[in-house]
């Protein structure tokens, strides 16, 4: 099976040190609103192609990065599976702000919104929390902030393996617990990948695509739990605006979010603190990636009712 083109449509240089892979889709006729997408773990940006030309026919102007450590990004102090030597939580989120301010100033006037998938829900929600200006509302699908009582545990865990391979080396144990484990629910597993979706072809496609599924680093896993703690803090959402349109979205079958538990947690901690428009949608039978899942079309359609609602507010 040949592998699809992810040549980026162009490469930005941000203050942090990275050089951002930009994968890019104009809208058709005016430019009516930005998305700027926020991919997952041991994946990357040329993947949302499909969802993005999606949006284009819609007069959206998309714009999926490759993070730091992922796809075909590059970084000064950085490398293949790592955000950076030193603050890398800090950095990817200064990414994301310089991203939004490009796609700003080659797009005046025109609303803004944060999409994020599982990691990226958790990049879009510290994004939007450290940059309240940054967006006009922001989708959190197939996302877990609720670490709780398994956050000192893995930190204990990738200590223990740093002494082993060092800050940069994969984290094996972690991956076994996470991707590994989550896979080993489903007894009709064909791959190590059939967690992400029922669509056989698409798992078989992540499964063949060379820049997907790698071990994450130590020093990675260590940003990814000091983000996700970050963004459940209730402090950490003081400065935004309460009538934010939030959109946020999981599946039943989806081990990631405990079958879309933790999707509805949010929703809740979202609403306790004063959210006053934000959807949420647990979608039977879906497992991790929606966008990928069989029935797919529906959820866009419906992502795409809402965004029009969003950049009207």
């Amino acid at each position: 099976m040949d592998q699809p083109d992810y040549t980026p449509a162009r490469m930005l240089d941000t203050p942090s040190g990275a050089r951002l892979a930009l994968h890019e889709w104009s809208a058709v006729g005016p430019c009516r609103a930005i998305l700027q997408i926020n991919h997952g773990l041991a994946e990357h940006g040329g993947r949302y192609g499909r969802f993005a030309r999606f949006m284009a026919e819609r007069g959206v102007h998309v714009v999926a990065p490759d993070h730091r450590g992922h796809g075909q990004t590059t970084a000064q102090d950085g490398g293949p599976a790592r955000f950076a030597d030193e603050g890398g939580w800090d950095k990817l989120i200064d990414d994301v702000r310089a991203l939004n301010t490009d796609l700003r100033t080659r797009h005046r006037n025109v609303p803004l919104i944060l999409f994020g998938h599982s990691m990226g829900g958790l990049i879009t929600l510290n994004a939007i929390q450290r940059h309240p200006d940054l967006m006009d509302g922001a989708a959190i699908w197939n996302s877990n902030p609720f670490l709780g009582a398994n956050a000192p545990l893995m930190k204990a865990i990738l200590f223990l393996e740093s002494l082993f391979v060092g800050r940069n080396g994969p984290s094996h144990i972690i991956r076994a617990l996470t991707f590994k484990a989550w896979n080993n629910r489903f007894p009709d597993k064909r791959n190590d990948s059939d967690w992400l979706s029922r669509d056989n072809a698409e798992t078989d496609a992540f499964q063949d695509d060379p820049l997907c599924g790698f071990a994450a680093s130590v020093s990675l896993w260590r940003d990814f739990i000091g983000g996700a703690q970050e963004a459940v803090r209730p402090a950490s959402l003081s400065d935004l605006r309460r009538d934010l349109p939030i959109d946020l979205v999981g599946g039943t079958e989806d081990p990631a979010t405990f079958g879309g538990k933790a999707t509805r947690q949010l929703h809740r901690h979202l609403e306790k603190h004063g959210f006053t428009h934000v959807s949420c949608r647990v979608l039977e039978g879906f497992r991790h990636e929606t966008l990928n899942e069989l029935g797919r079309e529906n959820e866009m359609n419906r992502f795409a009712e809402w965004f029009e609602r969003a950049i009207q507010r």
